[in-house]
């Protein structure tokens, strides 16, 4: 008798569902409404399953409506009477003294003690998961700052000052403003004044040569300014999320320069931007065609020398990877490994995890399967979404009803200089990643190879910055838990982006590190000694350690690989 037939049949998504959801992620902007509604639905139903919390809420809502009458009372006899609620540390949108007089001060103190309430309605209810509660409140602050009276030209203060002292030119500035910012939204153009930083003429101009091309990646060697150089040559990887050469931007405060200047023999990745017919690039080819090959190139061009690695962001978790693969390889090639706001695990991945979820990644499977990558249009939107007042109100008040033009900086041009996803390497990185943290789990496979962390036997350092929304620090502390490596930990002031560009010289810089096992990570923070400055020639300094006996500097191009062309070559601009 024939064995029953226990194979599972799963049937595969249909195309037609597949074009309509990805029909429907265009005017979602690429957020899952399913996920919304189960976030909804855990939430609402609870929260009318708990009688108790309602009345908590209502008697909450009588004693705000208390307070702020209160207020009004007290401050129409006085002026300075103390506010009814004071905004949270991070929101700067009340600052101005504009906002303490009448009736600006009433709209201001109504809002606050609104969105307070609702942050209270929205969390600590009874049998809600973690990650719906995440949502649903995330949602709630995203629609109140919507109308948060800043962001209205009758309710805000400073906008009206403006428009009587002008006569309302800032108004017509402001309407000049938006037209042009459409007029290049609607024809593809980056953002005004972007035009001023272009890569290879006012950025990434750090002298150097391209000396291996693949489809993949270019790999720039750079020209060497110091007669003599470390013996062992630097290889940095960048996220491909982004161009390289937000660590090459101006002279003065290029990561590459000031390490090519420090005597480091140094090597970058520039990722090709893909596009449809790269759909089917994965992990593991970031992997070969990007790491591997680049490791093997620097080892042809400098043979009989390890090699110090460097990743910066989604660059630093492939890093990690290689890292870990490497360490059982016959030749491991690695000398050290400098991880830059780069995560391994992801339980503590931020507000970005509120993307994350089964149904929010089939549908962006969907989106993505209709085009082959994800579109950089999507990315910006979910990263300005997470800093709404920051990147999306602040912006529009200040351009388009007071009139100023927020002047354009490198970083900010960088930022605008977007890439696309391949389909099938988005797709395996967030949920091998993100959503099953198969990495830190030791699940995660590369080319049917299982590897762990804790393989990782070179030496670490490891920089997190305080105010990251992508890598948040906490999350990038845990490697001490997963590697048996020596780990130098520093933690370095900013966010993801400018806490790294942190050049010697910067302002209201600050740092603190250590080389200790893993503590608890607010209680590093809280015994941890502060120095002021930049974290750069921490870094450096650690290189020196890990480096030998000084050679005489290598120019590239000058052995068997002759050079294709000059730095920054020609992938960083595929548009």
């Amino acid at each position: 008798m024939s064995e029953p037939n226990t194979t599972i049949d799963i049937e595969p998504p249909s195309a037609i569902d597949r074009t309509i959801h990805a029909n429907m992620a265009r005017l979602t902007f690429g957020i899952s409404p399913a996920s919304l509604m189960q976030a909804y639905m855990d939430w609402a139903t609870h929260l009318a399953m708990s009688p108790a919390k309602q009345v908590r809420l209502l008697g909450k809502s009588a004693r705000k409506n208390a307070r702020l009458m209160n207020y009004v009372r007290g401050v129409l006899v006085d002026p300075a009477t103390p506010p009814a609620i004071d905004p949270l540390p991070q929101d700067n949108r009340f600052k101005e003294d504009a906002w303490k007089q009448w009736p600006f001060n009433l709209y201001a103190q109504t809002f606050l003690l609104q969105q307070q309430w609702w942050h209270n309605a929205t969390t600590g209810i009874e049998g809600v998961s973690q990650h719906h509660e995440d949502v649903v409140a995330f949602v709630a602050r995203q629609l109140l700052d919507t109308v948060s009276p800043v962001n209205f030209a009758l309710t805000n203060p400073l906008v009206q000052e403006a428009t009587r002292k002008e006569f309302g030119m800032n108004l017509l500035r402001g309407w000049q403003n938006y037209l042009e910012d459409a007029q290049h939204a609607i024809s593809g153009k980056s953002p005004v004044g972007v035009e001023k930083f272009r890569p290879g003429h006012e950025v990434a101009i750090t002298p150097g040569k391209v000396v291996y091309r693949n489809h993949l990646i270019e790999l720039i060697q750079y020209t060497p300014s110091t007669p003599k150089v470390h013996a062992e040559p630097l290889l940095i990887v960048p996220a491909w999320i982004m161009k390289y050469y937000i660590l090459d931007l101006s002279p003065n405060n290029s990561l590459v320069k000031y390490l090519v200047d420090q005597g480091h023999t140094v090597f970058m990745i520039s990722w090709h931007n893909p596009d449809q017919s790269d759909r089917d690039l994965g992990m593991d080819d970031y992997l070969q065609l990007g790491i591997l090959d680049a490791l093997k190139t620097i080892r042809s061009i400098i043979p009989n020398r390890k090699i110090n690695t460097m990743g910066y962001c989604l660059g630093g978790t492939l890093l990690a990877i290689a890292a870990a693969w490497l360490a059982h390889e016959a030749d491991p090639m690695l000398h050290s490994v400098t991880l830059l706001a780069a995560q391994t695990d992801f339980t503590e991945a931020g507000e970005l995890m509120l993307f994350i979820d089964d149904s929010q990644l089939s549908y962006l499977d969907d989106m993505m399967w209709e085009k082959g990558y994800l579109d950089t249009k999507q990315m910006a939107g979910a990263f300005q979404m997470l800093r709404s007042n920051d990147l999306i109100w602040s912006p529009l008040v200040q351009q388009y009803m007071l009139g100023k033009r927020t002047p354009m900086t490198d970083l900010m041009a960088w930022n605008a200089d977007a890439t696309r996803m391949p389909y099938r390497m988005h797709s395996s990185y967030l949920r091998s990643l993100f959503l099953n943290n198969d990495l830190f789990e030791g699940r995660y496979e590369i080319a049917g190879r299982k590897i762990a962390l804790g393989d990782i036997a070179v030496p670490l350092f490891v920089v997190a910055t305080e105010n990251d929304h992508v890598a948040p620090w906490r999350s990038v502390h845990k490697i001490k838990l997963a590697v048996d490596a020596p780990v130098t930990f520093l933690l370095t002031s900013g966010g993801h982006n400018a806490g790294i560009v942190s050049e010697p010289g910067h302002a209201h810089r600050h740092y603190c590190y250590d080389t200790s096992k893993y503590q608890d990570p607010d209680r590093w923070a809280a015994a941890a000694r502060r120095l002021e400055g930049s974290w750069w020639p921490i870094l450096t300094a650690w290189l020196d350690a890990q480096s030998g006996t000084a050679v005489k500097a290598r120019a590239p191009g000058s052995t068997a690989l002759p050079a294709l062309c000059d730095a920054p070559g020609n992938y960083v601009g595929e548009m």
